[in-house]
């Protein structure tokens, strides 16, 4: 594999000199922040990887029946094979809580549920007798500001209007130590560059831990591509949702094995339970039982 190493004042600039300079497919293996910016380390592969996979009829050391469905690239289904799933889960993915230090942002292509994701969250804290600020970002999606309001209205939440980085920064200046504040961001295509640095803007100006949220049912290199860019942009962590329709898992599975530490998913439309804290027994149960039975772990 060609491995560079990348120097750029943001984020943004230095995915677009790693597409520039090695192509799309290019693979990035690390990111950190260094004095004046950020240093990308990426790689290319010279050739096409060759995967010997067990035969289907290999017994106990193949691919379980249950995963086949799951559509896993075969280089993340071997981790998988012969094993425990739980135990494979937890040894190959991340699983860790929301952070609650700082204020969350929620990115992620658009219609990925970042809206209602916040809502759930804010409805979470509010019936623990907590009083989140709950802003929106997203002023450009019609019925964007409506949407959200709609909640907030039930939970007699006051919602902030705040698409401007300098207007976010100022509504999150008001937040006391301890309370949360739920940022829904607009849906973002990472690999558009106007449309990442303003991202990249609002993170900075919020102060925000950003989390992905990412549908269920992409295609699992589509949904590791994603990931890897919102990474590039500050996303520690992934929710994911539409566990409660989708039936194959692969491109959650692809998006957490980049890095991502997995956190709870979206489960159901219901604000009040919508959703579920993530575990490896809850994770290998989803995987081994779909979306229509109830996981007892």
């Amino acid at each position: 594999m060609r491995l560079r190493v990348f120097h750029a004042r943001n984020a943004t600039l230095a995915l677009a000199a790693v597409r520039e300079a090695l192509g799309e497919e290019a693979v990035v293996l690390g990111t950190r922040r260094v004095g004046g910016g950020v240093e990308v380390t990426a790689g290319l592969d010279q050739g096409e990887p060759e995967f010997i996979l067990p035969e289907p009829e290999a017994g106990p050391r193949g691919l379980p029946p249950e995963l086949e469905r799951h559509n896993l690239p075969p280089a993340l289904a071997m981790h998988f094979a012969g094993t425990d799933l739980e135990e494979a889960l937890a040894g190959r993915l991340s699983f860790a809580k929301l952070p609650e230090d700082r204020p969350i942002l929620f990115v992620g292509p658009p219609g990925a549920g970042k809206t209602l994701t916040c809502a759930k969250l804010a409805a979470r804290a509010a019936m623990a007798g907590q009083s989140p600020i709950v802003v929106t970002a997203d002023g450009a999606r019609a019925g964007a500001v409506e949407q959200l309001a709609a909640f907030t209205r039930l939970l007699r939440l006051t919602l902030a209007v705040a698409a401007q980085p300098e207007v976010l920064a100022k509504v999150l200046h008001a937040r006391k130590p301890g309370q949360p504040a739920f940022v829904d961001g607009f849906g973002c295509d990472p690999f558009d560059g106007a449309q990442a640095e303003r991202l990249h803007r609002l993170i900075r100006a919020a102060d925000a831990i950003p989390v992905l949220v990412l549908p269920a049912g992409l295609d699992a290199d589509e949904s590791a591509e994603l990931a890897r860019a919102f990474h590039l942009l500050g996303a520690r962590h992934l929710l994911p949702t539409r566990l409660d329709t989708v039936r194959r898992l692969g491109g959650i599975l692809s998006a957490a094995a980049t890095g991502l530490a997995l956190t709870e998913a979206g489960i159901g439309p219901q604000v009040a339970n919508g959703l579920q804290a993530l575990t490896p027994a809850w994770l290998a149960a989803r995987l081994v039982n779909g979306p229509h039975r109830e996981n007892t772990a």
